[in-house]
């Protein structure tokens, strides 16, 4: 049977983000006003209710500020041995007077400190949790936590096993929908828990050797589509972010119902198991109200949403866990090279568009249906970039792990009036015609067997004048490879002596934002045998092709990184395209013959460069 499992997170966050303004009607700043403590407090203690009279126990992730509570560290005990909450500790929370006072700064982003304060820091509040309980957490999280301090964490506090460590598709998208304000980039991760490696947050480990030591856990539970075609904080499990996006009419949401049983809905790809969380603090259910909604409605859409819960559990199709008891589970139910696989169909505007999301400790990738199964997202897990953040490094915001191919920020198929976008498709080509698959809305179905996981996608059409041609792509992630198979069959044409020519290509780049980056130290290859011929990137559009080519590839020291197409057709002819200016981009690619009934399979690989 399905084993659907959902964290439910509470943080008593004395001084919430954005409430010190609202509850403060316009006077100067004081984050310890009383009224706004006595508020954060109330709303906390709802939130608790509204989990316990359902049945569900909870993570109550003690803030900073709320170690300095006496009541609120009461309450953590009583639900403790009340209801058999967890008491952990988040480093969200930060700020209150206290803090303030001590460290000089309105800075609440853990992973934007220095090395040294974020140090400094830990220690401080993990001891202060000591003093209040007489024992270190299990859990703790952050929006996102950087390599650095997981590692150091788990050096000198080894009872955590678990983590709040990203927020998925934080980055342009969520800056640009806040007014160019909000500097939070961590675009790239997973969007479901998996084992972090040591050497960055986002790359899952591949073995015991890069284990961090904790399971980790995103940021609230988003829908895969919307929060990647737009602003993902009105996208979530979260209630109060369904209310955020309007997505509600005469005070019921019945898309955040959907939403939930679409995360049931993944235990078929994912070896019968599926997870769910909500990762809540107090400023969500304001009494002032929030997101044009009054206090009563924030209120209601968090209870229904808890009995939704409650009543999935009392059906046996729901698993209440705590964040630490979801790690021990974790741990006994997957191995860090077993993927974890969306494949996800739109729920909020009808467009009956359908994503799959690949996730492994060697790469992420997204395949969109709607475009033929293109793959418009691509992230090089395998380097395991070793990317420090904060005050002090290179990278004092931006935390996201970098794409080779991202169809949001660098373009996809539909482009300008010049130039490429990012993708990896495939072109059919009849007597001086060109189609791409891109073109060619479709539907998978998801199998797995030997180790492997398949999407087969329905046939399309694609018309020529005098020719009509269908058909198939099946492609395939081999686990624990870094190796994505795709296979292209003509099943038939009306023409049955008649031949196409297909052309398979990759055109990438690399990033973490909309911004090119210099391209310069890339280097393209084509190679047959013991023979290569390479271009050193230098935005000249240069070209070369070799017939019959083992493989053609690109090298990008940025990222540590380089990728590889290979192939098996008849006369395949591999090449590489060197991109310009206007167009900062290259493209690998084979092209080849088919007839009815022949295919044509070509492997990408993924390696870390050094």
């Amino acid at each position: 049977m399905d084993q659907f499992i959902v964290n439910i997170i509470h943080r008593p966050e004395m001084v919430p983000e954005y409430a010190e303004k609202v509850t403060g009607h316009g006077q100067a700043e004081d984050i310890g006003r009383s009224d706004l403590l006595t508020e954060s407090l109330d709303i906390f203690k709802i939130q608790q209710e509204c989990a316990h009279k359902n049945g569900l126990k909870t993570t109550i992730e003690m803030t900073y500020a709320s170690l300095f509570n006496e009541e609120a560290v009461a309450l953590a005990k009583e639900h403790h041995e009340k209801y058999g909450d967890e008491i952990g500790l988040t480093l969200l929370g930060l700020p209150c007077k206290e803090f303030r006072e001590k460290y000089h700064t309105k800075e609440f982003c853990i992973w934007m400190f220095s090395m040294e304060d974020k140090k400094a820091i830990v220690q401080d509040v993990f001891e202060k949790f000591y003093e209040c309980f007489g024992f270190y957490p299990k859990s703790t999280g952050s929006y996102y936590m950087d390599a650095e301090l997981i590692n150091y964490i788990k050096e000198r506090y080894p009872s955590v096993t678990c983590a709040v460590a990203t927020c998925w598709e934080e980055g342009p998208k969520a800056y640009h929908t806040c007014n160019n304000s909000w500097y939070t980039f961590m675009d790239g991760g997973p969007w479901a828990p998996w084992i972090p490696s040591k050497q960055n947050t986002h790359a899952p480990a591949a073995d015991e050797a890069e284990d961090s030591g904790i399971v980790a856990i995103p940021h609230l539970s988003r829908d895969l589509i919307a929060c990647y075609d737009g602003n993902g904080s009105n996208f979530g499990t979260h209630p109060q972010n369904v209310l955020r996006g309007m997505i509600y009419e005469n005070g019921e949401y019945p898309y955040l119902y959907n939403l939930i049983d679409q995360f049931r809905y993944q235990a078929k790809f994912n070896s019968g198991y599926a997870y769910n969380m909500m990762f809540v603090g107090p400023a969500w259910m304001n009494k002032m109200g929030r997101w044009e909604a009054p206090f009563e409605l924030l209120k209601k859409s968090y209870e229904d949403g808890c009995a939704y819960y409650g009543e999935l559990k009392k059906e046996g199709k729901l698993t209440d866990m705590t964040m630490s008891e979801f790690a021990e589970y974790y741990r006994q139910k997957k191995s860090y090279r077993e993927p974890e696989c969306a494949l996800w169909r739109d729920i909020l505007y009808g467009s009956k568009k359908q994503v799959f999301w690949y996730c492994d400790p060697y790469m992420r990738a997204c395949v969109n249906m709607d475009q033929g199964g293109a793959i418009v997202d691509l992230r090089p897990y395998v380097a395991k970039l070793e990317w420090q953040v904060g005050v002090g490094t290179a990278r004092v915001q931006d935390a996201s792990y970098p794409f080779l191919i991202q169809e949001k920020y660098r373009a996809g198929y539909f482009t300008h009036y010049a130039g490429e976008g990012t993708i990896r498709s495939a072109k059919l080509c009849y007597q001086g015609e060109e189609v791409d698959l891109c073109l060619c809305r479709t539907k998978a179905h998801f199998s797995e067997e030997k180790g492997e996981r398949k999407l087969t996608l329905d046939p399309v059409e694609v018309v020529f004048r005098g020719l009509t041609v269908k058909v198939q792509t099946v492609i395939t992630f081999p686990e624990g490879s870094g190796v994505i198979r795709t296979e292209r069959k003509v099943l038939e044409m009306n023409d049955p002596k008649a031949e196409v020519t297909i052309n398979e290509y990759m055109t990438g780049c690399y990033g973490t934002t909309e911004y090119p980056e210099d391209m310069s130290s890339l280097t393209l290859c084509v190679k047959k045998g013991e023979e290569k011929t390479e271009i050193s990137y230098e935005y000249r559009c240069r070209e070369a092709a070799v017939q019959g080519a083992d493989e053609v590839s690109c090298l990008i020291p940025p990222v540590k990184t380089r990728v590889f197409m290979s192939c098996e057709g008849n006369g395949k002819e591999g090449y590489i395209k060197e991109g310009y200016a206007f167009s900062p981009m290259y493209t690998l690619g084979y092209t080849g013959k088919l007839r009815e009934k022949e295919d044509f399979t070509t492997w990408l690989r993924l390696e870390k460069a050094d």
